[in-house]
C-alpha cells in the first residue's frame, strides 16, 4: 500500500511532446501512472490539434537505438506550449523519442519553457532522448542524469554528470530532476517521479 503522501490528487501534469515522433509508451504508461495516482495529465505541444507517436521496431531494440520505428497512434492537444502558464501546472514529464526529442529542442517556445521551468526549480522527470530539449534549455549544469548511451557525450559537453542506472533522482539544482533511459525503466521512473511530483510544492492558489 502507498503511501497517502504519495497522491497526485489535486495536481495537473504538463506532458510536453513535439507533433511527430514521440515514443508512444513513454507518453502512455507515464501518462496512465499519473492518473492512477489521481493526478490530471494535460498534453502539451507545438501546435494544436493531434501528435503522431511512434513505435521503436525490434531491430532498433536490438541495438539499443531507435534504428527503425513505427507509426503509432495519434493523441489530441490540450494547449500550445507557446500559450502555456506554467503556474497552471504541478510538474512536467517529457516522454523521449528520437524525432520528436529532436523537433522539440529546435522550437523556441518550448525550450523557452523547458528553461524557464527548471529556473523556478518545479519539479521535471525525463525518459530517453527527452534529455535533449534540457540540453537545448541549458538546464543540465551541475546536474546528475541517466539517459541512453548515445546521449552520454551530450550531457557531459552540456556540463552535466552521466550515470548508467535505470532511475536517477537529482536534487543538486533548483528543483528536483527524475530520469531514466529507456522504456524498459519505466515502472520505476514512474514510481519515482509521482512521488518526487507528490513531495514538490504545489502550484500557487491550488
Amino acid at each position: 500500500m502507498g503511501w497517502p503522501s504519495t497522491t497526485l490528487t489535486g495536481r495537473t501534469i504538463a506532458f510536453l511532446v513535439a507533433p511527430f515522433g514521440v515514443e508512444q509508451v513513454e507518453l502512455t504508461s507515464p501518462w496512465q501512472a499519473v492518473a492512477e495516482s489521481g493526478g490530471v495529465p494535460r498534453l502539451l505541444s507545438t501546435a494544436p490539434g493531434r501528435v503522431q507517436a511512434v513505435r521503436r521496431l525490434a531491430l532498433g531494440e536490438a541495438f539499443g537505438e531507435a534504428s527503425g520505428a513505427a507509426f503509432g497512434d495519434t493523441f489530441g492537444v490540450d494547449g500550445s506550449v507557446a500559450e502555456a502558464d506554467a503556474e497552471a501546472f504541478d510538474g512536467l514529464v517529457l516522454p523521449g523519442g528520437v524525432a520528436g526529442s529532436d523537433l522539440l529542442r529546435l522550437d523556441g517556445p518550448a525550450v523557452a519553457f523547458v528553461r524557464a521551468w527548471c529556473a523556478a526549480g518545479r519539479p521535471v522527470a525525463a525518459i530517453g532522448h527527452a534529455a535533449w530539449t534540457l540540453i537545448e534549455a541549458d538546464a543540465l549544469r551541475g546536474r546528475t542524469l541517466t539517459s541512453g548511451p548515445s546521449l552520454r557525450t551530450d550531457l557531459r559537453n552540456a556540463g552535466a554528470t552521466w550515470v548508467d542506472e535505470e532511475v536517477h533522482l537529482c536534487r543538486d539544482g533548483p528543483g528536483p530532476l527524475v530520469t531514466s533511459r529507456d522504456p524498459a525503466d519505466l515502472p520505476v521512473f514512474e514510481d519515482a517521479f509521482v512521488t518526487a511530483f507528490a513531495h514538490a510544492a504545489k502550484r500557487r492558489g491550488s
